[in-house]
């Protein structure tokens, strides 16, 4: 599918204000919801959360995060041991091999500290676009780009935000439809939106609140 074209911006536009205006008012304080108590926890608990749900991540390092309290300790972990503690998230070796490989990277390159870049980011095992975002959001207010997740880029789709199927190019149309000091809330109160008023289940139904008022707003 193709991405924005230049003409369609202005239009996109004005129906991004009718969309703003119903997220701010039905998720005023979307934030993250992921439990941690330091960045490189943060790291962790969102590379965790690819195809898994919050829920499940937070049940998982509950323990995790007792188990291994220090970067260090992720740095001793033994891989096999390290895949059975965090088997329920789902891809269990790709994420053990991530996680270990982002400690490594992070304690050599980084001197044990989450970079504050998108380029930076970027060159951690396991990071791509969407973790850096969120990680760099959360845990420095840095706001390079928009996180697009599978309920952003759902409903990115549904109110015509998007023609792309790609989270790179949907979060480049976002850019540059959206206000930057949208950017960060924009995913909160969007994946909150998803998850209350229009779930996956009703991806093309039009009885929740946006698409209503786009509907009557004449902006679908």
């Amino acid at each position: 599918m193709k991405s924005n074209s230049i003409q369609d911006i202005d239009k996109i536009k004005k129906r991004v204000e009718t969309i703003l205006k119903i997220l701010k008012k039905l998720h005023p304080n979307a934030r993250i919801v992921l439990n941690y108590s330091n960045n490189w926890e943060l790291l962790v608990a969102v590379i965790l959360s690819a195809l898994c749900t919050d829920k499940k991540v937070n049940e998982v390092t509950a323990r995790l995060f007792k188990k291994y309290p220090t970067l260090n300790d992720y740095l001793k972990a033994n891989s096999n041991e390290f895949e059975q503690d965090i088997r329920s998230t789902g891809f269990y070796k790709n994420k053990t091999k991530s996680i270990l490989g982002a400690a490594k990277v992070i304690s050599e390159k980084f001197d044990g500290q989450i970079p504050r870049t998108m380029s930076e980011m970027l060159m951690i095992p396991g990071v791509a676009r969407k973790t850096a975002n969120v990680v760099l959001g959360n845990a420095y207010g840095v706001v390079e780009g928009i996180a697009v997740d599978t309920h952003v880029r759902r409903l990115s789709q549904k109110f015509g935000l998007t023609e792309s199927d790609d989270p790179v190019r949907i979060e480049q149309d976002l850019m540059m439809i959206l206000p930057k000091s949208e950017w960060f809330n924009f995913t909160y109160r969007l994946i909150d939106y998803g998850r209350n008023e229009s779930p996956a289940r009703k991806k093309n139904d039009t009885d929740d609140p946006i698409s209503m008022a786009l509907i009557e707003s004449g902006r679908v």
